[in-house]
């Protein structure tokens, strides 16, 4: 049975911009607002906090991992000494490629590995907010292990880097999503999976998206009435039930008019429409135009039949 958490994972189509290994001594402070990409942080030696708007500091110590799937801005500071207020510093980069807080000569008190993660699906909006807002993993040995090799690729230049890159990052995010974090995950895929009454279902949800699934069905699955289905499955993943089963047939659809030479007609029974012409309305009326329009928009191909649909 397909794995939703790795599926979404890998539709996410992740890459490392940036990385770098950053070290720190007496009191500092950090501030990024135009990030606007997934952060992860994993703390080498040390302790430091990590701030996120409308969040209370999270502290980070040694062996600790951070991931913050979507972060707009974020503040990384010192706990021994806590900076005073209004203090920000610029990192210094150093000659062996590492960068500096805090006087360049003077023992790290503080070592950290951070990188920023872009996702190239153009369905990440859909994609990202089932996802937690952050999750720490503590003495995250294996993170670790994989942190280090995502950084140690993404500073060399060796044959095929961009793919090797895309998988052990593939591998570091569902490393850290799975790993039971120190708080509860807020609402999404994650804590759906969490939960072994809507497991089943999300599961069986993404083993068979073309089935023609109703509430009273997946609630039936789920063990549970109709009603306390419905606000479980709200509650847990952040949406209804057949909001997400949507969102997910037409990522599908998507990925299928990308990468794909399907017609019309077999992209839509692949998502669980009886016809051509009831998927081409679904997915206009989803996405804001036909499919083989945003197939020829993003570099896919559709067979001959579907050309009739580019406009319909």
């Amino acid at each position: 049975m397909p794995d939703p958490l790795a599926e979404i994972v890998t539709l996410l189509q992740p890459s490392a911009p940036f990385t770098k290994r950053a070290s720190a001594s007496g009191p500092w402070r950090v501030r990024r607002t135009d990030l606007a990409q997934a952060l992860y942080v994993l703390t080498i030696a040390g302790r430091a906090n990590l701030e996120l708007d409308n969040r209370p500091p999270i502290l980070l110590q040694t062996g600790d991992f951070a991931l913050v799937p979507a972060a707009q801005a974020f503040t990384m500071s010192s706990v021994d000494p806590p900076p005073p207020p209004g203090l920000l510093n610029l990192p210094l980069r150093l000659d062996d490629g590492t960068y500096r807080l805090g006087p360049p000569d003077a023992p790290p008190q503080v070592q950290q590995l951070l990188g920023h993660c872009v996702f190239a699906s153009p369905d990440a909006a859909l994609l990202v907010p089932l996802l937690p807002d952050v999750v720490v993993v503590r003495g995250a040995d294996r993170l670790g292990v994989l942190a280090g090799l995502v950084a140690d690729e993404a500073l060399a230049e060796r044959p095929a880097r961009d793919i090797v890159l895309q998988r052990l990052l593939e591998v570091l995010l569902i490393e850290a999503l799975r790993a039971r974090a120190e708080t509860q995950a807020s609402p999404g895929l994650l804590r759906g999976l969490h939960d072994p009454r809507l497991s089943s279902v999300l599961r069986q949800i993404h083993a068979a998206p073309a089935r023609g699934w109703t509430v009273a069905e997946l609630a039936r699955a789920a063990g549970l009435s109709r009603s306390a289905f419905f606000t479980r499955f709200q509650r847990e993943v952040g949406l209804p039930p057949m909001d997400y089963l949507m969102n997910w047939r037409m990522t599908l659809a998507k990925d299928l008019l990308r990468h794909g030479r399907l017609g019309i007609a077999e992209i839509a029974t692949r998502v669980g429409y009886g016809s051509a012409s009831a998927f081409s309305t679904a997915f206009s009326r989803r996405v804001g135009c036909p499919p083989a329009q945003y197939a020829a928009q993003h570099g896919g191909s559709v067979s001959a039949d579907a050309q009739a649909t580019l406009l319909g």
